[in-house]
């Protein structure tokens, strides 16, 4: 696990060095991509045996924290990768999953999805041994800047729900180029439209029908709730130590403090360890629930439902800590660093911009009211991609 630490710090710290410049641009994230590429991070999960490091979702989740400290981002697209490529063992049959499992591993392929189900619905009409998918998806991360599309899209004849993977080069795909919101700003994550583009009935993952369904199946949606957890926390602690690299350098002593340095500024003391104790203890969350993802994930198809439930509702702890923490952390950072800080050169916001953003992918409150049912009745979610 170290090594891959490591490597994920290395790239960290080249992403730092012009974060903020090309935050602003907002530019198509095709270098920062090929970055990962570089590193050899987007085959961690993949199997010793197909090619790949043959990691777990510890050293993944956190790889996506290291990155997340510099470019939330970039951390975005790993961790959205990482959970779209894993398809291939919470879904797909064997043979599907070593195939596409070691060529992705052999070509270091980044793999983005068309799968939100709050979008248009995407549709598959049987032609001849496979199928064609049209329609839209306004929010898919990663599918512009990556090698593979995951597509979640409904049979014309039976209604049924498909899993599939496709390339993102393929015909009949074209990108809208249209992501320009305030933050995650090079996630990639603008529409995809698909016109009578080919899918290969042997890169069908597996069915999302509530008949068909299993308990593993269905871990890819704690998996990527996982993944927002340590992205949220990655942001928040890259936003702490930027303020304190500021703070110790240039941020001055307040005039009625009486105080030299403002390294002894008793309240600003006081603000960055209540602010350091909110990360650690957050930190330790997203430790646990981590560990939690490993264990079900070793279990395998003997998964129970009763045992997806607990962990879906680990993770949803992680959620609700996570969110609250990073956006308190990111926004109150200023009142360590001061007045000077909020020149745009310095690019403090947007730390708080990429968590505001991301946090509302789904509705926080939501997640307190699963979470309050469960403690109260042992209730556990029925599974849906948010849930």
């Amino acid at each position: 696990m170290t090594d891959w630490i490591e490597r994920a710090r290395e790239v960290a710290e080249t992403l730092a060095v012009d974060a903020v410049e090309r935050d602003a641009a907002g530019a198509e994230p095709l270098a920062e991509a090929e970055l990962l590429r570089k590193a050899e991070l987007p085959a961690l999960l993949v199997p010793a045996a197909q090619g790949g490091a043959g990691q777990d979702w510890g050293t993944a989740l956190a790889v996506v924290r290291e990155i997340a400290a510099a470019d939330g981002s970039v951390a975005q697209l790993i961790g959205y990768h990482y959970v779209n490529q894993y398809n291939l063992w919470f879904t797909a049959p064997e043979e599907v999953a070593a195939r596409l499992g070691g060529e992705s591993a052999r070509r270091q392929w980044l793999w983005g999805d068309a799968v939100n189900p709050t979008d248009p619905e995407l549709l598959l009409t049987p032609d001849g041994e496979g199928y064609l998918l049209d329609g839209t998806k306004r929010f898919a991360t990663g599918t512009s800047s990556g090698d593979i599309i995951v597509i979640g899209a409904s049979l014309t004849t039976t209604g049924e729900p498909l899993l599939a993977a496709i390339p993102s080069t393929g015909e009949g795909i074209s990108f809208g180029g249209d992501w320009d919101n305030i933050g995650q700003r090079l996630s990639a994550s603008g529409s995809v439209t698909f016109e009578r583009a080919p899918v290969a009935t042997e890169n069908v993952l597996g069915s999302l029908a509530p008949e068909r369904i299993t308990p593993r199946a269905t871990l890819l949606t704690p998996a990527i709730q996982a993944v927002f957890g340590h992205l949220y926390l990655g942001i928040a602690e890259g936003a702490l130590r930027t303020a304190r690299e500021y703070t110790r350098t240039t941020s001055r002593p307040w005039i009625h403090s009486g105080l030299d340095s403002v390294t002894a500024d008793p309240y600003v003391l006081a603000t960055y360890g209540e602010l350091a104790a909110k990360l650690a203890a957050l930190g330790a969350l997203a430790d646990r629930a981590a560990a939690a993802l490993v264990a079900v994930d070793a279990e395998g198809s003997a998964l129970t439902w009763a045992g997806r439930g607990e962990l879906a509702e680990q993770i949803t702890a992680l959620k609700i800590v996570a969110t609250e923490t990073a956006l308190e952390v990111t926004e109150r950072v200023f009142e360590v660093t001061g007045a000077r800080a909020t020149a745009s050169k310095h690019g403090f916001d947007r730390f708080w911009r990429n968590v505001r953003t991301h946090t509302l992918h789904d509705p926080v409150a939501y997640k307190r009211r699963e979470l309050g049912a469960h403690y109260l009745t042992g209730a556990v979610p029925e599974f849906s991609l948010y849930t």
